[in-house]
């Protein structure tokens, strides 16, 4: 029996002749490890999981066969998980192909579950209704799915855990993975709001591989353009006043400080958006510049998708607090900065808020990062669902042939 062992696996030494366990693959040497790894896929604690796979391995000893529906059994009897489903061996999430255009891919509910994200759902909750589904994929002993096949089953579990509404959103979002129109985020706000955080955050959950910050055109801008020709540029938001030239023997406000750079910067995010368009890929853009009515984003109607929200914190006590914290906390001179120009970051929100109501740009009041994380995110959805009865309704009946 041994010899028989070591003719069907000659890379075996004459001291060394494990269990080979017989698949539909042929013969491949049993190796606990490989065990505790399928079972960690499984949501088996390593602790468990490697207790089993020692447990399975004790069994094995002086063995020189055994059959996958053998360790299958001994797993899932040792895991109390009553008897194997027939025909299918030791569980691995790893062995479920999912194809689609291209070629498959290995089932990930790790992946599942950064999708499911953009339905505004708590990433634990995500993560549940992603384990559900890698647990009926698991009952089901099936080797293959096509991705419609997995969007699918995702829609039907979500409305089983969670309500028709989210499964919609699901769907809805990952109709726009590969668009037409591609997604376009804009996140204005005033200095330390937190636009910067929501914007990664809300591009991580929805799958948004770009996301650019207006502070980065800026700079750039000032490779390419001298101060004496737009000195708005060389300044924050709050101070760029202080660099331009009297009119009229007038000082400039600080208000007036933020339009000039704003207008300056809006070029930049202009080009940003007409490259994203020309290539039809999502993206994020957060920044004081972004300003309602200095991005004309009826112009993009036709060919992109474009979201705008300004990021707020209307609680201006709250704002200055979060200032003082940050100042107490970080030796960086940015937070003093923010605490000596509190006043003139208040009165840019003020204006940003009149240029939201004026121009109908739906405020984030971020009083919490995770629920304006699924707010933004509501916002996304319900503006992609509008967009779509629109483009319906314009289509209007079919036509009889």
């Amino acid at each position: 029996m041994a010899g028989d062992a070591e003719d069907a696996a000659p890379w075996l030494d004459e001291e060394t002749v494990p269990t080979l366990v017989e698949g539909s693959g042929g013969l491949r040497p049993f190796m606990a490890g490989i065990l505790v790894h399928w079972l960690v896929l499984r949501d088996v604690p390593f602790a468990k999981a490697y207790a089993v796979a020692r447990e399975v391995e004790r069994r094995l000893e002086g063995r020189t066969r055994a059959s996958t529906r053998e360790i299958s059994d001994a797993v899932h009897g040792l895991l109390g998980w009553g008897r194997a489903p027939s025909g299918h061996p030791v569980p691995s999430p790893a062995d479920i192909m999912i194809t689609g255009t291209g070629d498959g891919l290995p089932f990930s509910k790790g992946i599942l579950s950064q999708s499911l994200l953009a339905t505004a759902m708590d990433p634990a909750a995500a993560f549940s209704v992603a384990r559900e589904i890698e647990h009926e994929l698991m009952e089901s002993a099936v080797r293959e799915m096509g991705r419609r096949d997995l969007r699918a089953l995702a829609c039907r579990v979500l409305r089983r855990r969670t309500d028709a509404e989210t499964a919609e959103r699901y769907l809805l979002w990952r109709r726009y993975q590969e668009p037409e129109r591609p997604v376009i985020l804009l996140l204005g706000g005033t200095s330390g709001v937190g636009k910067t955080s929501l914007a990664l955050e809300v591009a991580r959950r929805l799958g948004i591989g770009r996301v650019l910050s207006t502070d980065s055109i800026r700079q750039m801008m000032r490779i390419l353009l001298s101060q004496e020709l737009v000195p708005a540029i060389y300044g924050s938001s709050y101070d760029a006043y202080k660099l331009l030239p009297r009119e009229d023997g007038r000082p400039p406000s600080v208000i007036d400080g933020f339009r000039a750079q704003a207008a300056a910067v809006s070029v930049g995010i202009r080009a940003s958006l007409d490259r994203t368009v020309e290539e039809s890929s999502n993206l994020a853009v957060d920044g004081v510049s972004i300003a309602p009515g200095s991005i004309d984003v009826e112009a993009y109607a036709d060919r992109a998708h474009v979201i705008f929200l300004i990021i707020a914190a209307l609680d201006e006590n709250a704002l200055r607090n979060r200032f003082v914290a940050r100042a107490s906390g970080q030796k960086r001179r940015l937070p003093h900065r923010y605490l000596e120009n509190l006043e003139g970051i208040l009165e840019i929100q003020r204006y940003l808020l009149a240029l939201a109501k004026r121009h109908g740009v739906p405020v984030v009041d971020n009083l919490s990062f995770d629920a304006s994380v699924r707010l933004i995110i509501g916002h996304v959805m319900d503006a992609l669902r509008r967009s779509e009865a629109s483009d319906a309704s314009h289509a209007g009946p079919p036509r009889e042939r």
